[in-house]
């Protein structure tokens, strides 16, 4: 009995002993971003040309069924005429030349005054101090001087408070009453969960060192987000970054699995609603151009039809479905298939609103996915889907254009939107992206983190 009882603390002692590791989280990149000079600008360039060719390709079609893109276009292959009424977050005059931007690139503007003016020193108290700021100096506007009291003038000056008065009016109250802040933020644009931070927060990838700090930095800026909408407009960031370093697509969309220095993935019973889209929408893609395109094909060969396809699959229960191919599409049959199949399983998940942070991510992974890195095929994937399709390509545009660097985009494109936004709209990429360069990227990104020069 003795041995025994001797045999059986033993074992327990033993068993006090053992204690397995806890894996440990590493980054998803280690090493801070090294590039020369003379890269880092052209990708910085690159990224906000792209992005402004985004803008400009699906600001004439912004917020149109993609029915509605075929009627008038066909399908959109480059630039077409901003044909619109003026709005706040519009192209703030009517009926302007093709090339025009709206919001989404007056956003880069703002954000590269910003990120200049505080020089690497970026907290999200300053930056809802600077909108503030912004904001007010555009009310006085309209108290000084007489040229106030011309009416066109007047007309300009009220779209722009127009266009910020929104998020003034939740950076006004952040930081200073948190009950103002939530009361503000919740009726935000109607309340809605809305794209807003996705409209700056790229820009914090083009001055981090690593993709993680990229995602932080967004993140404590996402100050008119809400939800995972935070995790989105961050996660925006750290692919734009990434997009700094390779060439490689599934890199730079691997970041919604890698990244997640908050811990949204340890959320009970939901989880991480930004990967959940994110890896969805992957399969997606995989699946309807080795399963359903092939389905369908088959289904076309045997009845001799090319226009019309009468299949059974999920995705079409009704039966026939009209793959006609829309005037000036630049690909196949099996092309067309393809991509309107994927269309229809985006539409099938829309929003309310079209500009819902989780439609945007949806469709961006989707058309990031599908055009496997190529500028001008992910472009025309997202502006001929329709809906919020200036934000989503702007937002495309920054990563790929990131990716390529100016240099890699697309000549004709490039050229005429540096034009058109020097001479019409006000906005001189050129000199933002030197700005950046040498004033938020030379103290934050060069100094700081040690990027080669």
């Amino acid at each position: 009995m003795l041995f025994i009882l001797l045999v059986t603390l033993s074992c327990k002692e033993g068993i006090t002993d053992i204690n397995i590791p806890t894996p440990k989280q590493t980054g998803y990149v280690k090493e801070s971003l090294q590039l020369s000079k003379e890269v880092y600008y052209d990708k910085v360039l690159g990224a906000l040309v792209g992005s402004a060719i985004g803008d400009a390709m699906g600001a004439s079609t912004e917020m149109w069924h993609r029915n509605d893109i075929r009627l008038k276009y066909g399908y959109i292959t480059g630039l077409t005429p901003a044909v619109r009424e003026r709005s706040p977050e519009g192209t703030w005059d009517h009926n302007l030349t093709a090339g025009a931007t709206t919001d989404d690139t007056r956003w880069k503007y703002v954000m590269t005054k910003y990120l200049s003016q505080y020089r690497g020193e970026w907290n999200p108290e300053d930056f809802a101090g600077f909108i503030s700021a912004y904001y007010t100096s555009l009310t006085q506007g309209l108290s000084t001087g007489e040229s106030v009291l011309d009416p066109d003038i007047l007309d300009a000056q009220i779209e722009k408070i127009d266009w910020m008065k929104e998020w003034a009016r939740v950076a006004m109250a952040y930081g200073e009453d948190p009950v103002a802040y939530q009361r503000a933020l919740s009726r935000f644009y109607g309340g809605e969960m809305s794209c807003a931070g996705q409209l700056y927060t790229p820009m914090f990838g083009l001055v981090s060192p690593t993709p993680k700090a990229s995602y932080k930095l967004a993140y404590d800026h996402s100050i008119f987000d809400i939800g995972y909408a935070k995790d989105i407009s961050a996660l925006v960031s750290a692919m734009t970054h990434m997009a700094l370093r390779t060439q490689n697509m599934d890199s730079i969309i691997d970041i919604a699995i890698f990244v997640d220095p908050v811990g949204f993935q340890d959320s009970r019973l939901v989880g991480r609603i930004a990967y959940s889209v994110a890896d969805a929408s992957v399969k997606n893609v995989l699946t309807v151009k080795n399963v359903i395109v092939n389905d369908a094909l088959a289904i076309s060969d045997s009845s001799g039809g090319a226009d019309s396809i009468s299949t059974s699959n999920t995705l079409y229960p009704s039966g026939a479905m009209d793959f006609k191919i829309p005037k000036g599409f630049p690909g196949t049959q099996r092309d067309w298939i393809y991509q309107e199949s994927l269309y229809r399983l985006l539409e099938n998940d829309k929003k309310a609103i079209a500009f819902h942070a989780g439609e945007i991510w949806q469709i961006l992974i989707t058309a990031l996915q599908f055009g496997e890195g190529d500028f001008e095929k992910t472009m025309q994937f997202i502006v001929n889907y329709g809906r919020d399709n200036d934000t989503v390509a702007a937002v495309a545009g920054m990563i790929l254009g990131a990716k390529n660097g100016f240099t890699g985009l697309p000549k004709d494109l490039r050229t005429e939107v540096l034009r058109i936004n020097k001479e019409n709209m006000g906005i001189d990429l050129e000199t933002l992206a030197r700005e950046m360069a040498e004033r938020a990227g030379a103290r934050y990104t060069f100094a700081r983190f040690s990027i080669n020069l």
